[in-house]
């Protein structure tokens, strides 16, 4: 047992994870955060813990490493709204668990106020506001610095069922996806831009729009939300004594944004090196860099194919439904790296990924925001419109923006 305490940079799922592990092994930890409290960089927006890059339930994986799924309220969903770019909705669905949707934020029933009384309780101290030097932590847990993509959405009442439909429109998304969640009378419509555009609320004000036109949502705005990722791949996740972990280590998902499970698992993978149960580079290497680079692959093919290929993606999504009875084995196989994306690994790689030194001395591959493209410009709807000014009167009434220094 190591006499010296532990210090970790970063209180997010990667950062907790690790040192619940540690701690209920008998380490002394103590976690470094630079904000107010855990979840304080999200504002109460949902995202999604998926079950399509592991053998086994997230949630069973969970358990077998000493944290406990109950601590965060979640919601399970074993079917989606798929809509296609031309507004043709089909429904994949699974007899098993596809995903859950947690909510991120500072409220109690937060999946990152879950982590953080899991860690406390196990002993660990977490100091807030506190700014550690990097070079003094053996796990750096820290969030994105530069962008890859954002992510602009609104956050309303809504009478509404408890819904998950998830769009591939490259008008309302460059070169991604847009989502509906609702849970419990709450409801979030967010776009997601890989192409860097001028004025993007407009996006969002049109997706908004459409989702009114196709649902009945009887929407009472509250506040807007955002955020930015970035993507990369680093050459060492384990580099002079320091575990990488999360986005600190590159461990995104290039192609939906699921980064939620490679958090969660890089952190208990960081904390079972320490403890000597296995050697951390590794298993991100042998478990987690292969999901990472089809991602990559993937994101690269979305990012040129428009909506024609979207449709063929969504069609295709729906023949292999029916063949296998089951739509989760076609996210399965999106996620599997067969010989064809092994083979095209090394030209999106060449195409999509810049190389950049970074102060810790690694050396990253990473996907820049892109630019706009000419099918990026078009004109807003009437009712889009109306939608920003409706938020322009919800701002200015008190409404919250927690992305600052965006257009929305």
């Amino acid at each position: 047992m190591e006499s010296e305490p532990i210090h970790i940079l970063g209180a997010g799922l990667s950062g907790l994870s690790a040192a619940i592990l540690l701690s209920k092994a008998g380490h002394e930890v103590h976690v470094h955060e630079i904000r107010e409290d855990s979840g304080a960089r999200f504002d109460g927006d949902f995202q999604g813990l998926e079950n399509w890059t592991g053998d086994n339930d997230f949630f069973e994986e969970m358990s077998e490493w000493g944290l406990d799924p109950t601590s965060f309220k979640s919601n399970a969903f074993s079917i989606v709204d798929l809509i296609h770019p031309d507004d043709v909705i089909t429904q994949p669905k699974t007899e098993g668990i596809a995903f859950r949707v947690v909510e991120r934020g500072t409220d109690e029933h937060c999946i990152d106020q879950g982590f953080k009384r899991m860690a406390i309780e196990s002993g660990a101290k977490i100091h807030y506001k506190s700014k550690r030097d990097p070079k003094d932590c053996r796990i750096i847990a820290a969030g994105p610095k530069d962008s890859s993509a954002i992510a602009f959405g609104e956050v309303f009442h809504t009478d509404h069922p408890n819904h998950v439909s998830f769009q591939l429109n490259d008008k309302l998304a460059p070169g991604a996806y847009s989502y509906l969640i609702i849970i419990d009378g709450i409801g979030l419509i967010c776009t997601c831009l890989w192409r860097k555009q001028k004025k993007s609320g407009r996006y969002l004000n049109e997706t908004i729009a459409w989702y009114e036109r196709h649902y009945e949502l009887n929407r009472k705005p509250i506040k807007r939300v955002g955020g930015k990722g970035d993507f990369s791949i680093p050459d060492r996740y384990f580099h002079e004594g320091r575990y990488y972990v999360g986005e600190a280590g590159g461990l995104q998902d290039f192609m939906w944004g699921f980064g939620m499970r490679y958090a969660i698992t890089s952190g208990a993978l960081a904390a079972k090196s320490i403890l000597g149960e296995c050697d951390y580079e590794s298993e991100i290497r042998e478990k987690l860099l292969p999901l990472i680079k089809v991602s990559a692959t993937n994101r690269f093919l979305m990012n040129r194919i428009g909506d024609r290929g979207f449709k063929m993606v969504a069609q295709h999504w729906m023949r292999d439904q029916r063949k296998k009875g089951d739509g989760l084995e076609f996210m399965r196989w999106v996620y599997t790296p067969g010989l064809v994306r092994r083979m095209l690994w090394p030209i999106a790689k060449l195409a999509m990924l810049r190389k950049k030194k970074l102060k810790d001395g690694r050396v990253v591959t990473r996907m820049p925001f892109r630019g706009s493209l000419s099918r990026d410009s078009w004109e807003q709807s009437e009712r889009a419109l109306e939608i920003s000014e409706q938020w322009n009167d919800v701002r200015k009434s008190g409404g919250a923006l927690s992305f600052p220094d965006s257009d929305v």
